[in-house]
């Protein structure tokens, strides 16, 4: 059986590359992208937390299903930005996003 810390590694690993990639790129794109990395590395702890714990097991699982759905919603609102400054620039810059500031 793998040791908890193997899981938690490799969702640390997936955290940074995915706040690396927020907090250095510019296109808007590669950062949902790179926030949907970085959902999937909590979700992964998660999940390696809930089969180790034995108090309730299956709680990290319900907790994964909570988090797909705010990830859904956040790819959403994410690309309809996108789009919508893509259709009013034709670039996808995040530096860019301050003129639709109400």
């Amino acid at each position: 059986m793998t040791p908890l810390q193997h899981y938690l590694a490799l969702s640390v690993a997936l955290f940074c590359i995915g706040a690396w990639g927020v907090l250095a790129r510019r296109n808007i794109i590669v950062v949902v992208m790179c926030l949907e990395l970085m959902l999937n590395a909590v979700n992964v702890a998660l999940v390696a937390f809930s089969n180790y714990s034995q108090v309730i097991p299956g709680r990290g699982e319900v907790f994964v299903f909570f988090v797909l759905g705010v990830a859904a919603a956040e790819v959403a609102v994410g690309l309809s930005i996108g789009i919508a400054m893509y259709r009013l620039r034709e670039r996808l810059k995040v530096d860019e996003l301050d003129e639709m500031k109400g």
